[in-house]
């Protein structure tokens, strides 16, 4: 059979077959990881359906798929669909159940969808897999809402360390008690990702070939505050770096946006919401609630009302995961929700408010 450009189907590349991988890496301690976000790039195969697809997700065989062009419409429209099903093993991902979803996000540029996950661990005792499982014994402590790359082992006991440290501070400080899950994701948002800004923004991991910022930052705080021997690393990174993990997490807290201003960047976008009948005003409430709302506008047309939300991120997360996670975890979780469009702004104008007038058009 030919395609369009006269080439034989069989030589597109087909998907990989979890059963073989799962055999290959012996990986059969299964562990429940939950839901996330996940990079379409790294869904390389199929549970089943592995000789239906091609590596791009299109299928090996041209037939109409009424279900596919169904879910292709939903995507385009916004509406909620629930998340596709994976198994995982190391970084790679296999589909249990979603093969079309997964299809249909591919042909729309998708850079990304929401999954549940089961990760498989591999058992052979490879650097690699070593390293795997000290990365998924972290992660299995930590629950934090994202991996931590390193490529040395037993440096995980590290940040392991650092976090059983802070939790005690946290005692400490508050009088009450903290959970050492809670205390991972305080030590993550303020310790961890602070000083990974600075190593990107300085540039230091360019000096490190083959290792990641993570291995950067596991180095430096080794080295910085727990074996107290002083490192220099230019002018403004030993400005904000401090001889102790606390201090340092003090500093960041105090730190003014004109002093850092990548550590905190807004985002506008605004939300398109189509609600159930007789559900509007209960679900306008119900998000002018909410602290990232600012503004909301029932409207005439296609959508029932219309809210402006502003976002905040750091410079390592990108526009596109702190939006989606707001609008599937905080938005389309709201009951009478029937589907929603998200517009993110480009160029803007604002014209400042008028005397006796606020930015809202009412008068004082």
């Amino acid at each position: 059979m030919l395609k369009a450009d006269g080439t034989s189907r069989k030589q597109d590349v087909l998907l990989k077959s979890f059963k073989d991988q799962q055999e290959q890496e012996a990986a059969f301690d299964a562990r429940d990881r939950g839901i996330r976000f996940v990079p379409l790039s790294r869904i390389v195969g199929s549970v089943g359906r592995y000789l239906d697809f091609d590596s791009r997700f299109k299928f090996i065989r041209d037939m109409p798929s009424e279900r596919l062009q169904w879910i292709r419409q939903a995507m385009r429209e916004g509406r909620p669909l629930k998340p596709v099903e994976l198994y995982q093993i190391k970084d790679e991902y296999y589909v249990s159940d979603g093969n079309h979803r997964i299809s249909a996000a591919k042909e729309l540029g998708h850079d990304e969808i929401l999954a549940h996950i089961v990760e498989f661990i591999p058992s052979k005792n490879t650097l690699q897999n070593i390293l795997y499982r000290e990365r998924a014994e972290f992660a299995d402590r930590t629950q934090l809402p994202a991996e931590i790359t390193l490529t040395e082992v037993r440096q995980y006991t590290h940040l392991l360390d650092q976090i059983s440290d802070h939790q005690a501070h946290l005692l400490s400080e508050q009088g009450d008690t903290v959970s050492f899950k809670a205390a991972a994701m305080d030590w993550y948002r303020t310790i961890y990702r602070p000083l990974c800004t600075i190593i990107t923004r300085n540039r230091l991991i360019d000096s490190f070939p083959g290792r990641t910022v993570a291995d950067l930052y596991a180095y430096m705080t080794l080295h910085q505050w727990k074996e107290g021997r002083k490192r220099r690393y230019g002018a403004g990174t030993n400005k904000l770096i401090e001889q102790n993990m606390e201090e340092f997490r003090k500093k960041m807290s105090e730190l003014k946006s004109f002093e850092y201003p990548e550590m905190k960047r807004g985002i506008t976008v605004f939300i398109l919401i189509n609600v159930q009948t007789k559900k509007e005003m209960k679900l306008f409430d119900r998000l002018y609630e909410l602290e990232e709302v600012k503004e909301i506008y029932s409207v005439q047309g296609d959508a029932d009302l219309l809210v402006k939300v502003v976002l905040s991120r750091d410079l390592l997360s990108s526009d596109a995961e702190v939006i989606s996670q707001f609008v599937h975890e905080k938005v389309r979780q709201l009951p009478g929700i029937n589907r929603t469009n998200t517009l993110i702004p480009g160029f803007s104008k604002i014209k400042p408010p008028e005397d006796g007038q606020d930015n809202s058009g009412e008068s004082k």
